[in-house]
């Protein structure tokens, strides 16, 4: 079966990007195709995770153009899914409709807990401890057009610990859910429009 070309789509340093990077190196990823990081902020350090493992980086300002020059760098470069890792950005309306069911994201909560407009990054997590909550996680969802309201693929809780800093819990959610839980949830989805490809091209 051949792999599902990707874009990886990042704001900052690009841990998450790791991850992938890694599980792909681990032959984890057999029905994914790393071929694109776009960032849109300059210096992120994600580019060079990228250029690290020899995969194509880019920046594209953030700016009114973003979309349409995104849309242009993906079509050229025959991308078929979408990975958002720590993509600081929300994409309209009319992108995720014509990347419908193509694109994942992963959100540092369990949803629908700590979700929604104006909860990324440590937000997340000063919430979820503000609430005294006992137990959160991540969750690796297909994007919709509504802010972390899409179909669920995988989930994984963590539990919180008496003395936990914002900073702290984010960088135990990431080792134990995030980091896991991507790059498993974005060969699911890989299998499944190989699958969906293929049985279009049948018809």
């Amino acid at each position: 079966m051949l792999s599902v070309n990707t874009a990886v789509l990042v704001s900052g340093g690009g841990t998450n990007l790791q991850a992938l990077i890694d599980a792909s190196a681990r032959g984890e990823l057999p029905s994914v195709g790393l071929e694109l990081v776009v960032s849109n902020r300059p210096g992120a350090y994600a580019l060079t995770r990228a250029e690290n493992a020899g995969i194509p980086g880019l920046f594209i300002p953030n700016g009114p153009d973003f979309e349409a020059e995104l849309e242009a760098e993906l079509t050229a470069r025959g991308i078929e899914m979408i990975i958002l890792a720590g993509f600081l950005r929300i994409l309209s309306a009319g992108f995720i409709d014509r990347w419908q069911g193509r694109i994942i994201n992963v959100h540092p909560s369990l949803i629908p807990s700590f979700c929604g407009k104006g909860f990324y990054g440590l937000r997340v997590h000063e919430a979820a401890l503000a609430r005294g909550v006992k137990v959160t996680g991540a969750t690796v969802h297909i994007v919709t057009a509504e802010a972390d309201a899409g179909p669920i693929l995988l989930q994984k809780a963590v539990c919180i610990e008496e003395g936990d800093t914002p900073e702290i819990l984010q960088r135990r959610v990431m080792e134990q859910a995030e980091w896991k839980l991507l790059p498993q949830a974005a060969e699911m989805l890989a299998q499944r429009l190989s699958i969906k490809d293929i049985s279009e091209q049948g018809e």
